[in-house]
């Protein structure tokens, strides 16, 4: 018989165990779930499977690379546990229910902690947690401290519990993808103007509260309508993203950045000074001039203007959009490619 090996000499068996591991962790991380509270949604569905299959405790739970983390629990209080002492472990192995009626008489676990001490696990029963792209996530387990059976209708029932916590699952993330939806540019990822407005009426109030120094950055890129009517919309949105992903490489973390509309940006400078937000302003246009997109044409270039507007604790967040609007005005009447700064008359 010949054994088929990888490039590193593995055999593609363990190889194609790994790869679908690894895609089953990813689904796990996907639903941005391990470590959070306790819901009520879950809780429901754990109490709902200790009543139904008569035992005193349930578990909702999910595993990543180390751990069988504890969603939802009835009867029994517990956050995590070890991968390799977990039950579950062996149970997301299987594509049904697995049932052990007696810990102590199983090989493979009548030496586990959980059950040669407390809890003392006698029974154990547990549906995989199976989303719709066929990976196990974790199990909705029922547990008891004495040896028992369930026959096939339980099963089921275990079975149906589970469905219902991937509906949860699914709904959960759904809602974050909408929320996140409502908050984010879809093209670049960044704030939208909503979300950059709310996030800056609180920078600006903390500035004021504790006597901090903040700017605010309007950035346009130039000649933009020229770049899409010669080169297309697809090039000019590669122009748009191509400009976040240089400012973002020098933004600083408390920093705000959102896209306002077609080519127009706002960055807020939380801490920053006129002077620190100017040499900020121009490190940006920098970035950006050094950008080069791949067209049919071969590569092309484009620039960034700036406007930067001081903000004091009497200047409000409409006051300072309309002079960073005014110091950009004047960037582009210059000539382009260039920063200006908001003058009082």
């Amino acid at each position: 018989m010949i054994d088929h090996h990888d490039d590193d000499g593995r055999p593609q068996a363990a190889v194609s165990t790994a790869h679908r591991e690894a895609q089953r962790i990813a689904a796990v991380h996907s639903y941005n779930i391990v470590d959070t509270p306790a819901e009520p949604r879950f809780d429901r569905i754990a109490r709902m499977a200790a009543q139904v299959m008569e035992t005193p405790i349930a578990l909702v739970s999910l595993l990543d690379e180390t751990r069988q983390w504890v969603k939802a629990s009835y009867g029994l209080s517990i956050t995590d546990v070890p991968r390799q002492l977990a039950f579950c472990h062996h149970a997301i192995r299987q594509p049904t229910v697995t049932v052990v009626e007696n810990a102590l008489c199983d090989p493979r676990f009548f030496d586990n902690p959980m059950v040669s001490g407390a809890p003392y696990i006698r029974f154990y029963a547990a549906a995989p947690l199976r989303n719709w792209q066929g990976h196990n996530l974790g199990t909705l387990c029922v547990l008891d401290r004495q040896p028992r059976r369930i026959g096939p209708e339980q099963q089921r029932l275990l079975e149906d519990l589970a469905a219902m916590v991937i509906d949860e699952l699914e709904t959960r993330r759904s809602m974050q993808e909408l929320k996140q939806q409502a908050i984010t540019d879809p093209l670049t990822g960044i704030h939208n103007r909503r979300q950059f407005l709310t996030l800056a009426e609180r920078e600006v109030a903390r500035a004021a509260r504790y006597d901090q120094p903040l700017c605010l950055l309007m950035a346009d890129i130039d000649r933009f309508k020229r770049i899409n009517d010669t080169y297309g919309h697809e090039t000019g949105d590669r122009a748009i993203c191509a400009t976040v992903e240089a400012i973002q490489r020098l933004l600083r973390p408390e920093a705000v950045f959102g896209r306002f509309g077609g080519e127009e940006f706002a960055i807020l400078l939380p801490q920053a000074d006129l002077a620190a937000a100017l040499v900020a302003a121009e490190r940006f246009r920098h970035a950006v001039r050094r950008q080069r997109l791949e067209t049919e044409d071969g590569p092309i270039g484009f620039t960034l203007s700036i406007g930067v507007a001081p903000i004091t604790q009497t200047t409000s967040l409409e006051h300072a959009l309309q002079r960073a609007d005014l110091a950009l005005y004047d960037a582009k009447n210059a000539g382009r490619n260039r920063v200006r700064v908001f003058q009082a008359m």
